[in-house]
């Protein structure tokens, strides 16, 4: 008998795709490693440097032997200066066995999704959506259920729609505030609309909350388990240091929430990964406890990359914009320019629009399509000012190419 690799493989694994955004990434890198000059608006990572006093205590740490196995759910200094975050942030008190912390915002999200989800269970998404909640969903046996928002509605999710999207077999809504790839959020007003719904209904949530220090305008995002204590006890809020810190490689990312939860989130991770990287918690104690004065200097300087984007792209012809309110992403929408050719050529859809735009432009953008949003493009401006200028006048020129 040969054996067949690609049989081997479980249903759940063949299903599943590669993160388009990591894709993207992966390759613009490689065309850079060939020589070829791209520029890269694919990828959701800051690009400053992680704070020295953070990088300072992980270092601290390895000196000092602080290299083993550490509790499973977090260190008990870690956890503590998470309820501690929580509490003078965003309102809410957690007991230290009321948090987890895990590989990554990634992983927190996946062990929720494993703890809770199974076959017969839907999950509510409003898209635009981050590329992995669907597929976490299907991995856990779920069914992932897609709302659709509007732009002219701010791409927010509506009380009527999550409504209509209610089901028997509605176990819960996983909501982005702000949003990956909108950058578009929830005021308290539109939040506690929502959560009405969700507490008549009895619909977990599951709150993204890691984009809350990237904010403009004054906007002051809400946490979803502070609008009542009925909300709260029906939310498990997820965070991360690797967006307000500049630490997606450190792989540091907590939830907090109901103690059963938690609980099981913490016996899943037991089971695969056990505890993050011992230092990398002491540099975390550093980050949550330390001078945030680097975290609002790079929240201004993604202002100003918004700004300078937003009046460029406000001012190429058939592309109009979103204004979000928080993260450092854009989602212009250009569907005027779907149907257009060049050398012959028709774009079909943005996925097409954006393989021209890294052929033509060397550009990397990610296309809607990976959003759940056909006829928009993400563009990352977590890059330097100097780039951003160079990458939006390459993409204003291909697309004047089109006809």
């Amino acid at each position: 008998m040969t054996f067949a690799p690609k049989e081997a493989l479980s249903r759940r694994i063949r299903a599943l795709n590669p993160s388009p955004t990591m894709a993207i990434d992966g390759k613009a890198k490689e065309m850079k490693a060939r020589g070829i000059d791209v520029i890269g608006f694919g990828v959701g990572e800051p690009d400053f440097d992680t704070p020295e006093p953070i990088k300072e205590a992980a270092i601290r740490a390895l000196h000092e032997g602080f290299t083993k196995y550490t509790p499973v759910a977090g260190i008990h200094d870690l956890r503590e200066a998470i309820c501690e975050k929580f509490k003078k942030e965003n309102g809410l008190d957690y007991a230290p066995d009321q948090v987890v912390v895990s590989n990554g915002g990634k992983h927190v999200l996946f062990n929720l999704a494993l703890a809770l989800f199974q076959e017969g269970d839907e999950v509510i998404i409003p898209a635009p959506y981050w590329v992995t909640y669907p597929d976490q969903i299907q991995l856990a046996g779920a069914t992932p259920v897609i709302v659709s928002t509007r732009e002219e509605d701010g791409f927010l999710l509506t009380p009527s729609l999550l409504e209509k999207a209610v089901s028997p077999k509605t176990k819960a809504i996983i909501l982005n505030s702000p949003s990956n790839p909108t950058g578009a959020a929830y005021d308290r007003r539109q939040m506690e609309e929502i959560a009405r719904v969700c507490v008549k209904k009895g619909i977990l949530v599951i709150s993204d909350e890691i984009y809350e220090h990237i904010v403009y305008n004054g906007f002051e995002p809400v946490s979803f388990a502070a609008l009542s204590p009925e909300a709260y006890n029906l939310t498990v809020t997820v965070n991360g240091l690797s967006k307000s810190y500049a630490m997606t490689g450190w792989r540091i990312g907590y939830a907090a929430g109901p103690k059963e939860i938690i609980e099981a989130c913490v016996n899943l991770q037991s089971q695969s990964t056990s505890n993050i990287t011992s230092f990398a918690q002491k540099a975390a104690v550093v980050a949550l406890k330390g001078d945030q004065a680097p975290v609002r200097t790079m929240a201004e300087e993604f202002a100003k990359r918004r700004k300078y984007l937003l009046d460029r792209i406000d001012r190429i012809p058939g592309v109009r914009c979103f204004h979000p309110q928080g993260a450092f992403y854009l989602f212009p929408n250009v569907s005027a320019y779907i149907g257009k050719s060049f050398n012959g050529n028709r774009i079909n859809n943005s996925e097409e629009l954006a393989q021209y735009l890294l052929d033509e432009a060397r550009v990397a953008l990610v296309p809607g399509e990976a959003f759940g949003a056909q006829g928009y493009l993400r563009i990352s401006y977590a890059a330097s000012m100097e780039k951003i200028k160079e990458g939006i006048d390459r993409i204003e020129a291909a697309l004047k190419k089109l006809a």
